[in-house]
């Protein structure tokens, strides 16, 4: 058993359905975008706005899904299915930005090899 961030089957899956090519486009967009969506939950928190920040863990949870980021988009899940913390408490969006930094790291990898 690997303790990757991915789990490979899913990515060989979507490279399978998708094509080498285009999945790795794929990667990319979700890597350009992701720190946006970082961003997005930590505005939503920090003005309190409920469903700005469940769309924001939701988009980061869907996105990691497609590309087999599990232990991302488990963490996401519990945030989006989770209250919304005071404001100010930021542990929640920075705990989902170091999976979702161990993510990229794994999916560069991927992609560039």
């Amino acid at each position: 058993m690997t303790d990757s961030p991915i789990d490979h089957e899913i990515f060989s899956e979507l490279k399978y359905a998708t094509g080498e090519e285009f999945a790795a486009e794929l990667v990319n967009t979700f890597l350009d975008e992701a720190p946006g969506m970082i961003d997005e939950l930590k505005a939503a928190a920090g003005a309190s706005d409920t469903d700005r920040y469940r769309r924001a863990a939701h988009s980061i949870k869907s996105n990691a899904n497609t590309f087999g980021a599990t232990a991302l988009a488990d963490l996401a899940k519990d945030v989006e299915l989770g209250n919304l913390p005071e404001a100010g408490d930021l542990a929640d969006a920075e705990a989902l930005e170091a999976a979702l930094n161990t993510a990229v790291a794994a999916l560069r990898s991927l992609i560039d090899d």
